[in-house]
């Protein structure tokens, strides 16, 4: 939230992954519109109950589904936190390109960093029966997306302004901001 405006009214907003909502509300308490979109229904309903009493001055607009394949219109910002991560990386990389396509700001997103300990992780998961794992995800190195959002098109109009690993525990993420020149 520290990369996005402190005051968002009248902004509209993606949440694209948006699990239990926790990103769209405080979003929204800032004042922005967000459409908060994530393909599992279970945390839909989650999110809509997390927002029961919360005293917002936005609105938001739960819908089950891929965020990289609706019609959502265009936003200000789009914001994937640990949504991206399970794409692999080619449909990673276009469902980025999709997204900045439709937004005139600014993406903020995270993908898994591909480091020696996180694959060390990944592989020893990949031992486990399917059922008893946690959703999968595919670490990219940052130099590889910074060359893939170079190389590409529909990134032209946009520049990487911030990154900043995260590293908790076994929790490793980084993330991402690209704004528009």
């Amino acid at each position: 939230m520290d990369w996005l405006p402190e005051d968002l009214s009248g902004k509209r907003v993606l949440d694209a992954g948006c699990g239990t909502g926790a990103f769209s509300v405080e979003a929204s308490r800032r004042g922005a519109d967000v459409v908060a979109v994530d393909l599992s229904p279970t945390l839909i309903t989650l999110a809509q109950e997390r927002v029961g009493s919360a005293e917002m001055r936005g609105t938001i607009d739960f819908r089950v589904g891929d965020m990289g394949h609706l019609d959502l219109g265009t936003f200000d910002h789009i914001v994937a936190m640990d949504s991206l991560i399970h794409y692999e990386s080619e449909d990673g990389l276009r469902t980025l390109a999709a997204m900045a396509e439709t937004v005139t700001t600014s993406i903020v997103f995270t993908f898994a960093p591909k480091t020696p300990l996180l694959a060390a992780m990944h592989s020893v998961g990949q031992l486990f029966p399917r059922g008893n794992r946690s959703p999968a995800i595919a670490p990219m190195a940052l130099s590889q997306l910074q060359r893939a959002v170079a190389s590409q098109p529909e990134f032209t109009e946009w520049e990487m302004a911030r990154d900043f690993r995260v590293s908790r525990g076994f929790y490793i993420s980084h993330a991402m901001e690209l704004t528009r020149k």
